[in-house]
C-alpha cells in the first residue's frame, strides 16, 4: 500500500492511479483533467510557436519533458465514475460517455492561437451547459500564474468548474493531479482534496502548491478567529 503525503485536507498520493484507485471507496466528486489521447506531450506543442523554428533554442518554449502520459485511459474513467457521486471531466468529448445536459465549457479567448479554442469538461450534473471565458494564450493570460505543466489549467478555470458542484460536495479527487491545480483550487474552496501523480517531479510541484495554498488558507482563518 503506497503511504499518502497529507498537507491539511489534501491527502497526495505518488503512484500510479490505476493501482491507487482500487482502494479508496467512495468520494464525493471526481474533477480531473485526464490525458486525451492526441498527442500533446513534449516538443510536439512547443513547435507550435513556429513551424520553422528551433524549438530547442527557442527561449519562449519550456522544455516539459518527454514523459509518455499522453495516452487514453478510459478504464480509469469508468473507475472514476464509479465511485463518485458528481463527476467533471475534462476532454470529455475525447471519452465514450453518456449523453449529457452539462457541459462545461472553458473559453480560452486566444483567436490567434493554433490551439483550440475552447475545451470541454462532461459532467453528470444537473444543469444547463455553462461557459467560462479566460485567457490562456502562451505568455498572454488574463493574470500572471506560472505554468508547471504542458497542459495546466489557469486555477480559475478549476475553481469555477467546482463551483458548479452540489454545496454538500466535500471531498474531491483528482486521479490525474499534474502539477496540483485542481488541488489548490479545492484548497482554495474549503474542501477536502484528494491527489494522485504518477510522475515525482510533478507530484512534488503539486505537494509545494498545495503545502502552500494551505498555508495561506490558515492565515486567513488566523486573521478571522
Amino acid at each position: 500500500m503506497i503511504e499518502p503525503v497529507i498537507i491539511g485536507n489534501a491527502t497526495l498520493y505518488l503512484g500510479d492511479c490505476r493501482d491507487i484507485l482500487p482502494t479508496l471507496g467512495k468520494v464525493d466528486a471526481v474533477v480531473t483533467d485526464p490525458p486525451y489521447g492526441i498527442g500533446e506531450t513534449s516538443a510536439k506543442a512547443a513547435t507550435r510557436i513556429s513551424a520553422s523554428s528551433d524549438v530547442w533554442r527557442n527561449p519562449r518554449v519550456k522544455d516539459y519533458g518527454h514523459n509518455d502520459w499522453d495516452v487514453l485511459q478510459p478504464e480509469v474513467i469508468s473507475l472514476c465514475r464509479q465511485i463518485s457521486r458528481w463527476q467533471i471531466i475534462f476532454g470529455g468529448n475525447y471519452y465514450e460517455l453518456p449523453p449529457t445536459s452539462c457541459w462545461l465549457i472553458w473559453y480560452k479567448d486566444n483567436p490567434t492561437s493554433h490551439q483550440s479554442d475552447a475545451e470541454m469538461a462532461w459532467t453528470n450534473l444537473k444543469r444547463a451547459v455553462r461557459h467560462f471565458t479566460w485567457l490562456w494564450d502562451g505568455f498572454k493570460r488574463k493574470v500572471p500564474e506560472e505554468r508547471f505543466h504542458l497542459t495546466q489549467k489557469p486555477l480559475a478555470v478549476m475553481k469555477w468548474s467546482i463551483s458548479w458542484l452540489p454545496d454538500n460536495t466535500n471531498t474531491i479527487l483528482d486521479p490525474f493531479m499534474g502539477s496540483g491545480t485542481t488541488g489548490v483550487a479545492a484548497v482554495q474552496m474549503g474542501r477536502k482534496f484528494i491527489g494522485i501523480e504518477r510522475e515525482p517531479k510533478y507530484f512534488d510541484i503539486a505537494c509545494k502548491r498545495i503545502e502552500d495554498a494551505q498555508r495561506q488558507g490558515d492565515m486567513f482563518i488566523g486573521e478571522n478567529a
